[in-house]
């Protein structure tokens, strides 16, 4: 298994693809750290509303390990903290462990705003790493809206 930097190192090189979406970046890991899947935001390129980074590494992890959704002993690495739809989906597949970059303070489900993935009266908890390379990974979320309000037409 990589470290948990270099996890979201190769998440921060995913997400710089993410060309109009926002740029989040995922990567899940099978148990001996081989890369299962990785994903980037594709809400604008799929019109899409569910094609966050992670929802798309997990449909793609699935498709490759375990029995078809359970991804039992895997880690999932994303650059930002994940929302509650995304949350819910990584309970739901089993995730063993969750490592994340930057905090959202607005939508994270991953101890910020909620704290769905612990949530007691769920059936699976995965462990939970975040703020890992955070600056990093918000700079590049910061950079992407700057540049959004330096030129909205585009």
């Amino acid at each position: 298994m990589p470290s948990d930097p270099d996890a979201i190192r190769q998440a921060l090189a995913v997400a710089r693809g993410a060309g109009d979406d926002i740029p989040i970046g995922a990567v899940v890991y099978a148990p001996d750290g081989a890369v299962l899947a990785s994903a980037r935001n594709a809400r604008e390129e799929l019109g899409d509303p569910t094609a966050h980074a992670e929802t798309l590494a997990l449909r793609q992890a699935a498709s490759v390990f375990g029995d078809g959704w359970r991804l039992d002993g895997c880690t999932l690495a994303v650059t930002v903290e994940p929302c509650t739809m995304c949350a819910g989906a990584l309970v739901l597949a089993r995730v063993a462990r969750v490592v994340f970059g930057a905090w959202e303070p607005k939508t994270g489900a991953v101890g910020s705003l909620w704290d769905v993935v612990r949530d007691r009266r769920l059936n699976h908890r995965p462990e939970v790493v975040g703020g890992v390379l955070a600056d990093e990974c918000a700079a590049l979320v910061e950079d992407f809206f700057a540049e959004r309000r330096r030129h909205p037409e585009g």
